[in-house]
């Protein structure tokens, strides 16, 4: 409802994203995640919104609220109310998802190093002077190179990331 009523307000005054953006003090990727529902606007900003667009606070919100009501102020909060715990919502399980996926890589790094570990290099025991076994064999010796040079680096970054996105209580 209040991504709907944003853009068409905005189009109706033949206003741009960018246009917009600059009125508000924002960037226009700020405009478009509003439209697309996926962030909502703070009740400051809503506020500044209605100003920039000459629009009342209820109208973006979706109601049609008479002059003569008394609880204005009380329905824009609940509905900011509604709006925020919905955003607070999708935000706590696209955390979850990225705490898990770092959970994940971590222990793939883990089970990656345990196989390298046991395998012990078989590759440069092979015949290098075959040509397929010898272009497997640099294939194989890159490939754990870089893993050994660079996966300490992600591991330690994802184990940050862990950190940083696990449930606070």
């Amino acid at each position: 409802m209040l991504k709907e009523n944003i853009k068409s307000i905005r189009k109706s005054k033949g206003l741009s994203q960018e246009e917009l953006a600059i009125k508000l003090n924002v960037v226009r990727q700020t405009i478009s995640k509003w439209e697309q529902g996926l962030s909502v606007p703070d009740s400051e900003m809503l506020v500044s919104i209605s100003e920039v667009l000459e629009t009342p606070v209820s109208t973006l919100l979706g109601e049609t609220i008479s002059e003569s009501e008394v609880d204005n102020l009380k329905a824009i909060s609940e509905k900011l109310e509604i709006i925020n715990l919905q955003l607070s919502k999708r935000n706590n399980t696209r955390r979850k998802i990225i705490h898990w996926l770092l959970i994940l890589l971590c222990v793939i790094i883990i089970i990656t190093f345990i196989a390298l570990i046991l395998l012990k290099s078989p590759y440069l025991a092979w015949d290098y002077s075959n040509p397929e076994t010898a272009i497997l064999g640099v294939d194989f010796h890159i490939f754990e190179w870089l893993f050994i040079r660079v996966s300490p680096i992600i591991f330690i970054g994802a184990i940050v990331g862990i950190v940083l996105t696990r449930k606070r209580v």
